[in-house]
């Protein structure tokens, strides 16, 4: 709705040729023009030009501007920052006055960013100038030329300690220009409390930075805290639907899971899949479903892929989602004994759906919260680094916000055990003094609805009694006048409800890339987040740091594996080879040794199997590795790669870093280069 495609018939002044006609974009929130054709010979579709006149429709003509906007500009605008400050210019006939438009102070300050240069939360380096003179054909086509890139490492100079990164300093030539260097430590310290960077983020580029409360600032102990749910669950399938006396006798057991599962309730199976949606591995109830039945069953249906989106299938993509699983799983084995008519007369998926039901409901009639209220310390982990963490991001200048599903009575119980580090009195808690380390605090969210849906009500919270007062939201904001979300937030900073549009307009923040926000659940806190806002995402994985533990403790056990399969793939090739180079492929000769090939590779096949198992059971005696199913990353591995910007194992770490603070990614290479930049490989052009 905010675009409009255009034909232009484009004259170049500078260049002596015909006019010719091109197809551009234009822009009408953002006011930029973007040629759309890959092919003109005056503009490349990089190029982005700002109408040095207004435009009203289709039918007036524009005059572009001779300064062409940068391909940074371009994201910007195009991309990352929906502007609505610019939309006024086109709203209007051409004849317009600008001064006459009522445009909001803080639209003001952005749209000033069209003028100056502003830095991008994405703008870690400045590798996308490189890649755009290469593509603009500005670079030589000889290379260039950088002291010893092209020749042999100088070595080490005699008796000097070893140093991180001399090999390759030296060989550019930067070596002694270099100070900051020699006071590192030679290998990288790497801990559990490390933050890791799937996509590059500039901390300091930020405006603010948000959290979700459960499993993310509160961390909870277990299984002492799941077994609330668990058993009130249980309860209420007896007591309420009438299910048999034996579910009372049920015992939780959360080591039997891990994260990234999927539940199919249809058919009763807990399934684990790669990145490319192959079952790996499947469980009915807690019984291993057999090979041959696991691929009927979701490989070789015909004619169609299953893309576990279906309503049957639930993604387990949060902790709190170990209770739905067992107990769920409990009932699928007491169906398939047959020895309850009760459960003979209901499907599996309707049992989910009661099971989800009862769970759902222990978090809101208090047989959680309750019980939470009178013994936090039997549940919740403190962690001294918690609120340091918030004071010193807002110390930096960012806006720090509470954002979560738990509804107010529950939230400041919480939050009042980890401010104070011990229950406190009721007096004490109305004060709600961890307040001040926020500048909004949001219960009651609903999301993922929260991300996705604009007609969300927002009710202000009185923080001494939990009632709630009707808002007018935006329009409250607006009619408010200059400076109206902070007269907004001078009546109270807490709110039940609402959407994201209150929240950036509370914030006063128009660009999605400009706000950071940390959860524990991958798809209502990171995948819709960044998928529909384009906010920044941090994922919290409290399991990372056993998994980091058992993957450092099985290195040498991995790098075999690694070898044997790199084995068994050059066996193949070899293969190939003979077959392919050899005058007579049918001789005795070339049978035998392809053969012997075979037989080599069956040893080899079986030896990794056992190797590959041990090394799975080091995770987790069930389900492996979590990040992992079979050789491929998993679809739980996947997501988090795709969606969560930065991940680690609780939200404190995030405190460990500074607002001046980049990250950066790795690097990501496809399997032909792995296999280039491998020392085993020879490459022939």
């Amino acid at each position: 709705k905010n675009k409009r495609y255009i034909l232009c018939l484009i004259h170049s002044k500078e260049r002596k040729e015909k006019p010719f006609r091109i197809m551009v974009r234009f822009h009408q929130s953002l006011g930029i023009i973007i040629p759309m054709s890959l092919f003109s010979r005056t503009f490349r579709a990089s190029s982005a030009f700002v109408p040095n006149v207004a435009i009203a429709s289709v039918t007036h003509t524009a005059a572009f501007s001779t300064a062409r906007i940068s391909p940074k500009e371009i994201v910007k605008r195009d991309i990352a920052r929906p502007i609505a400050s610019m939309s006024p210019l086109f709203s209007s006939p051409p004849s317009s006055s600008l001064r006459s438009m009522k445009i909001r102070p803080h639209q003001m300050r952005t749209t000033a960013r069209f003028a100056t240069e502003e830095v991008s939360s994405y703008e870690v380096d400045e590798d996308e100038d490189t890649e755009q003179l290469l593509a603009d054909n500005s670079i030589s086509d000889s290379p260039m030329e950088i002291n010893g890139v092209n020749g042999d490492d100088a070595p080490a100079p005699n008796g000097e300690a070893a140093v991180p990164f001399r090999e390759v300093l030296t060989s550019v030539g930067i070596y002694d220009k270099i100070k900051t260097i020699r006071d590192m430590p030679e290998k990288r310290p790497l801990s559990q409390n490390d933050v890791f960077c799937n996509r590059e983020l500039k901390l300091s580029a930020l405006k603010a930075m948000g959290f979700d409360m459960d499993y993310t600032l509160a961390q909870y102990k277990q299984p002492a805290f799941d077994k609330l749910a668990f058993e009130g669950a249980r309860d209420k399938l007896v007591r309420a639907l009438g299910y048999p006396e034996d579910v009372l006798d049920l015992e939780y057991d959360h080591t039997f899971w891990v994260r990234g599962l999927i539940i199919d309730t249809q058919r009763g199976n807990f399934l684990k899949i790669d990145r490319h949606k192959y079952v790996r591995l499947a469980y009915h109830g807690f019984n291993p479903i057999s090979s041959i039945t696991r691929k009927h069953l979701y490989s070789r249906t015909f004619n169609k892929v299953p893309s576990f989106t279906e309503k049957s299938f639930v993604n387990m993509d949060t902790l709190f989602q170990h209770v739905d699983a067992h107990l769920f799983a409990s009932l699928v084995d007491m169906k398939d004994r047959g020895e309850y008519e009760f459960l003979d007369d209901r499907t599996y998926e309707e049992i989910y759906r009661q099971v989800r039901q009862c769970v759902d409901l222990c978090h809101r009639d208090g047989v959680i919260k309750d019980e939470v209220a009178r013994n936090p310390e039997k549940y919740l982990v403190l962690d001294d680094g918690l609120f340091p963490m918030l004071k010193s991001y807002r110390d930096a200048g960012l806006k720090v916000f509470l954002l979560t599903n738990s509804y107010w009575e529950y939230t400041s119980v919480v939050m009042n055990y980890l401010f104070h580090k011990e229950k406190v009195g009721k007096e004490e808690q109305k004060k709600n003094s961890w307040l001040d380390y926020f500048d909004v605090c949001i219960v009651g969210s609903c999301k993922p609805a929260y991300l996705v849906d604009p007609y969300l009500n927002l009710f202000r919270v009185k923080p001494e009694d939990g009632s709630l007062l009707n808002t007018d939201g935006l329009f409250e904001i607006e009619a408010l006048g200059p400076d109206g979300a902070n007269k907004f937030l001078e009546q109270g900073k807490t709110f039940q409800g609402g959407n994201w549009n209150h929240l950036q307009a509370m914030l006063e923040i128009d660009a999605g890339e400009e706000i950071l926000y940390v959860g524990d659940h991958l798809y209502a806190d990171v995948l819709r987040s960044k998928r529909t806002l384009g906010w920044r995402s941090a994922f919290i994985v409290p399991e990372l740091s056993d998994e980091m533990r058992v993957f450092s403790e099985n290195v040498p056990l991995r790098k075999k594996i690694t070898e044997l399969r790199k084995l068994r793939d050059e066996l193949s090739i070899y293969g190939d080879m003979l077959r392919r180079t050899s005058a007579d492929p049918d001789s005795e000769e070339i049978k035998a040794k392809l053969q012997q090939i075979d037989e080599d590779d069956a040893v080899i096949k079986d030896t990794l199997a056992q190797m590959a198992g041990q090394y799975h059971a080091a995770f987790h005696p069930v389900w492996g590795q979590m990040f992992n199913a079979g050789y491929q990353d998993s679809r739980f591995a996947f997501f988090v790669q795709n969606y969560a910007c930065l991940y680690t194992s609780k939200a404190t770490n995030l405190g460990l870093s500074s607002i001046n603070r980049s990250f950066r990614t790795g690097g990501e290479m496809l399997p032909h280069d792995r296999l280039l930049a491998d020392a085993d490989s020879e490459f022939s052009s």
